[in-house]
């Protein structure tokens, strides 16, 4: 059966956390007018996309994904004017926008939760999640996400309130029609301005299980782990298909729900193309792969065979049923280069074009990260001052502070997984701060942008930056890279990925190598039935197949170089 065709698959997104992206009134905070100033350089780069992370108003806990106002600006990222030209001017460059939608919960100084705390009958109440404390305690031992309880004890009134995040963070009631009201209007009132879609934050947790039962304790955690009861509950379909009839429907949107404890199961009930609900889904099993002891606070490597099963799993359960979202990076995860590849001066950029390839030949829309166009690595701190991340900041106090595990230990774990890897300033130049401020960061530079930054890599035709100005192109031109099935290939080898894209009778072979090693397929010319090159990442792949040395002979098994990666066409 023909793929439908949607402008929202055909696409590629960019996603900008406003914050660390270009500075234009030299505070050290990114801004809409910054932004505004860059456009040019994403309309070459070939974006059609622009997500827009949180930019309302915000006291800041979590860097704007705790909202006091859903139809307003944060004053440090400029005014609602401002935001009306810069969407204007996406349009007139005919590119679209998606903003962030985070309604899972709110700040605890929106207007509602600053109602709902000053009494027990107070009509804002039942917003929230509020609940009388058992045994003396909290009405379970629910971890939040960003380390202690889940639980707030509330001195006014007596109560706990839930926050799945900071403690800054209430989770709305969606029991509550009247809240689910709100928060269709709001959608519609952002609909109505002329925005392209919404990216919808921790979507999947919107239902909760009305038992509020204890969860399981791991990870050495000393609450328990209530993600089976806040995740994927009992109700979420139902509310999901309601905002779909009630604002979705309304518009030509794209919709992206972010999916906390999703799987391909669940993918294909909320985006399925008969579900109603959203266009797709993101999923963090890839990104979340190999944990240690202390769950993602780990440096471990990650497995060829783990991240192609997971990676194999997501194309095929989903083909035909729901579309799927590609991504390595953004605002939550460290760099890709730093995590999946190689950011030694060797290997870094062989291994963040062998990442591009891997991934955006697949099946589903692309998102690119800010500065993961250019390459962009993990920075190295050495002290608890050099992040800013709640996160980061409270799972330092909890274990380091409880003598659980070392500073140099823990601070080895931030660099390769923390959130401010991917949230340190956007690398425009070689000049002071990077050409992101006049004026000092608000969180630290990368060193390293005195030679990886964007003017560099502008002006040279082999850079990763290049590089996926060729690779988006291709998305745009070739329709098997947007429609076109996906099969893994039956190569022997655990340091190769290896699989095509058949439309019709075209088909294309890519093969990807990741590790620092030359290494053997276990697959042919003769047995892919071509060697002619589409893209790759060498400077000696044109034409005819090379590899290491002369051209190989059709029987030949074929060799790919350390974190090489090449695309063969019929």
């Amino acid at each position: 059966m023909e793929e439908q065709r949607a402008w929202w698959k055909e696409c590629v997104v960019y996603q900008i956390y406003p914050r660390s992206f270009q500075d234009s009134n030299g505070d050290g905070i990114g801004d809409l007018n910054g932004i505004r100033s860059r456009l040019d350089y994403l309309k070459d780069l070939g974006i059609d996309v622009i997500w827009l992370s949180p930019v309302y108003q915000s006291p800041g806990d979590d860097n704007g994904y705790d909202i006091s106002d859903y139809k307003a600006v944060m004053d440090v990222f400029g005014t609602m004017e401002d935001l009306d030209r810069l969407l204007a001017e996406i349009h007139e460059k005919g590119m679209k926008l998606v903003m962030d939608l985070v309604v899972n919960h709110t700040s605890d100084e929106h207007a509602w939760f600053v109602k709902s705390r000053r009494s027990p009958d107070n009509p804002y109440r039942d917003y929230y999640i509020w609940k009388a404390p058992v045994s003396g305690g909290p009405p379970n031992n629910w971890a939040s996400r960003f380390r202690g309880p889940a639980w707030e004890y509330d001195e006014g009134t007596g109560m706990y309130y839930l926050h799945i995040y900071s403690r800054k963070q209430p989770d709305l009631n969606w029991e509550n029609p009247r809240v689910r009201q709100e928060i269709y209007d709001m959608m519609a009132w952002w609909g109505d301005k002329g925005i392209d879609g919404f990216r919808m934050d921790v979507i999947s947790m919107l239902s909760k299980d009305q038992r509020f039962p204890d969860g399981v304790l791991k990870d050495g955690n000393p609450y328990g782990d209530g993600l089976p009861y806040y995740a994927n509950g009992p109700r979420i379909h139902e509310f999901l298909q309601e905002m779909n009839r009630e604002v979705l429907s309304r518009f030509d949107w794209m919709s992206v729900g972010e999916g906390v404890g999703v799987g391909t199961r669940e993918a294909v009930q909320y985006a399925g193309y008969e579900s109603h609900e959203l266009n797709m889904m993101f999923h963090f099993e890839h990104v979340e792969l190999n944990p240690g002891p202390f769950g993602k606070w780990n440096d471990n490597p990650v497995c060829l065979r783990e991240l192609k099963e997971v990676l194999n799993r997501w194309q095929t359960e989903l083909e035909g049923k729901a579309w799927n979202s590609l991504f390595w990076e953004n605002h939550d995860y460290p760099r890709a280069v730093s995590r999946f590849g190689n950011d030694s001066p060797v290997f870094w950029e062989l291994s963040a074009k062998m990442l591009a390839v891997c991934l955006y030949m697949m099946k589903g829309t692309p998102y690119i990260y800010q500065g993961q166009e250019l390459g962009m690595t993990n920075f190295q701190g050495r002290s608890i001052e050099d992040f800013q991340d709640i996160e980061i900041h409270n799972v330092y106090r909890e274990m380091v502070g409880s003598g659980r595990i070392s500073h140099e230990e823990m601070i080895r774990y931030i660099n390769h997984m923390g959130r401010d890897n991917a949230r340190t300033p956007m690398q425009w130049d070689d000049t002071a701060q990077a050409g992101f401020t006049e004026g000092t960061p608000w969180l630290g530079v990368n060193p390293n942008y005195t030679w990886l930054n964007a003017r560099e890599q502008a002006g040279r035709g082999d850079s990763v930056l290049s590089f996926y100005k060729q690779l988006i192109k291709l998305r745009h031109t070739m329709d098997i890279l947007v429609y076109g099935t996906y099969r893994l290939l039956p190569e022997e080898s655990g340091s190769v990925y290896a699989y095509e894209r058949t439309l019709g009778d075209e088909r294309l072979t890519v093969l990807c190598n990741f590790t620092d090693q030359t290494q053997r397929c276990g697959l042919s010319c003769r047995a892919l039935g071509t060697d002619n090159v589409l893209i790759g990442n060498y400077p000696d792949q044109s034409g005819t197949f090379r590899g290491d040395g002369p051209a190989l002979h059709e029987e030949e098994d074929i060799c790919l170089r350390p974190y090489e990666a090449i695309v063969l066409t019929q």
